[in-house]
């Protein structure tokens, strides 16, 4: 994992996984997970985080392999 980061005044935190560039991003909800070229994870943003959590929502990403 390269870099976690919240922003309170958005409420959001961003996940960093790697520095591939981002070709295409996924809206999953409460999660934007954006994608290499390759079809890899680049970075999760987890949106209304406080209420994402409260919810205990579950996180589910599906990777292919």
């Amino acid at each position: 994992m390269k870099r976690i980061r919240y922003s309170p005044d958005v409420d959001a935190l961003l996940i960093e996984l790697s520095d591939e560039p981002i070709a295409y991003a996924e809206d999953e909800g409460s999660l934007i997970i954006h994608y290499s070229p390759s079809g890899e994870v680049v970075t999760i943003e987890v949106l209304d985080v406080q209420e994402f959590v409260a919810k205990g929502s579950p996180i589910e990403v599906g990777f292919e392999t």
